[in-house]
């Protein structure tokens, strides 16, 4: 039985399972990115690139190309994405399976504050001036205007453009994984006091918190958003034990 599958994707995961799958004779992989990357990472399966138009235009795409199998392996955060395949798979009959890494989880020396979103982080912070370590996404970091007394070290995949309107910021444009030891070594330069990160979970960006932990940082810790209740995984060779008895095309 010949499958075509929808990876939805944007994670080191979705790339390693589009590799496990390239050259696979059963089935005909596509990998769609949001595009929110000026330059991803070479993918060795087809790519996609750009939005759908919400549940209905991924519908349509998914009955349009034949699409079979939909896969969910965005990131942790991308709650509103993964809303709209669960209404997809739904609209278009087809089988939806998500690959979700495990959330990181508190371990003796961590020194978390939880909050539930990034307004909350910028409260989290204070009122007295701080060295923060930002790591989020350059979409997240607009709210952190409303507290420019801190001093910022921003790190991202792409340049932040325009920069953000505080006195005080560095900087750094680089791809992980980050290991513990640079991580450490990188907090230690800048005098970090207190990182804002959200719990991406698996060991891309755990340096960080692993380093925080060593030196003793604080680190306000954005949670998950609750996704949809839809079948899931936490490993690549659990999606492809899945797929290899993997239901026929719904009619």
């Amino acid at each position: 039985m010949l499958h075509s599958i929808l990876i939805l994707g944007g994670t080191a995961e979705a790339r390693k399972l589009a590799e496990r799958l390239a050259g696979d004779p059963r089935f005909i992989t596509t990998l769609s990115l949001a595009g929110r990357t000026r330059a991803p990472a070479e993918q060795p399966v087809p790519v996609r690139v750009g939005g759908f138009g919400g549940a209905a235009g991924l519908a349509a795409y998914i009955r349009e190309k034949g699409v079979t199998i939909l896969i969910d392996a965005t990131h942790p955060y991308a709650a509103q994405i993964s809303r709209n395949a669960a209404e997809a798979a739904g609209l278009a009959n087809v089988p939806l399976i998500a690959l979700r890494r495990p959330a990181w989880t508190r371990e003796a020396g961590n020194r978390w504050i939880e909050v539930d979103s990034i307004t909350g982080a910028v409260k989290a912070l204070g009122e007295t001036p701080r060295k923060v370590f930002l790591t989020l996404g350059r979409q997240e970091l607009l709210p952190f205007e409303a507290a420019p007394q801190h001093r910022y070290l921003i790190r991202s995949v792409d340049p932040v453009e325009p920069p953000l309107d505080v006195p005080h910021a560095i900087y750094l444009t680089s791809r992980g994984p980050f290991a513990k030891a640079s991580e450490a070594q990188l907090l230690a330069e800048h005098g970090i006091e207190l990182i804002v990160a959200k719990n991406s979970g698996g060991p891309s960006s755990y340096g960080k918190i692993a380093a925080a932990r060593q030196l003793g940082v604080e680190v306000i810790m954005v949670r998950r958003p609750v996704l949809p209740d839809v079948p899931s995984v936490e490993a690549i060779e659990d999606m492809l034990a899945w797929l290899d008895h993997a239901p026929a095309p719904l009619k």
